[in-house]
């Protein structure tokens, strides 16, 4: 049984079972991002931790401005999961759906920088609409 409800873009069970465990484990840059945009902090947008979303999970999602906001740790160095996270773009951007990704190291240092940029991009999406 997939989701019928928009947001979720169809996502399974499976994928809200993972999810839901995820939601458990969060890394320490994870949790440090989800308690600054949390409980719409960020300009009023509210954002989902460890998201359904077809058959991926989004470390943060916000349905009201389409953005995904991902989490990167060392192993996105790593090719074949650089690889994979490019197909895993191509097939979320088809949704209309933007995505933001920082490294763990830059919301742990530039954590303002971090902010700023997500906000910079909801005005933007404030101001297409």
């Amino acid at each position: 049984m997939h989701s019928k409800i928009p947001y979720y873009h169809g996502a399974s069970k499976r994928i809200f079972d993972n999810a839901k465990q995820l939601r458990r484990k969060s890394t320490a840059a994870e949790e440090l991002l989800w308690q600054m945009i949390r409980n719409r902090r960020v300009l009023g947008f509210k954002f989902r931790r460890q998201h359904p979303l077809l058959h991926f999970i989004a470390d943060f999602y916000c349905h009201e401005a389409f953005l995904i906001i991902e989490v990167d740790g060392s192993i996105h160095d790593l090719e074949h999961i650089q690889h994979y996270d490019q197909q895993r773009e191509a097939i979320i951007r088809e949704r209309g759906i933007t995505i933001l990704r920082f490294t763990n190291e830059s919301i742990f240092s530039e954590a303002d920088a971090v902010i700023k940029t997500i906000e910079m991009h909801l005005l933007n999406f404030k101001t297409v609409q």
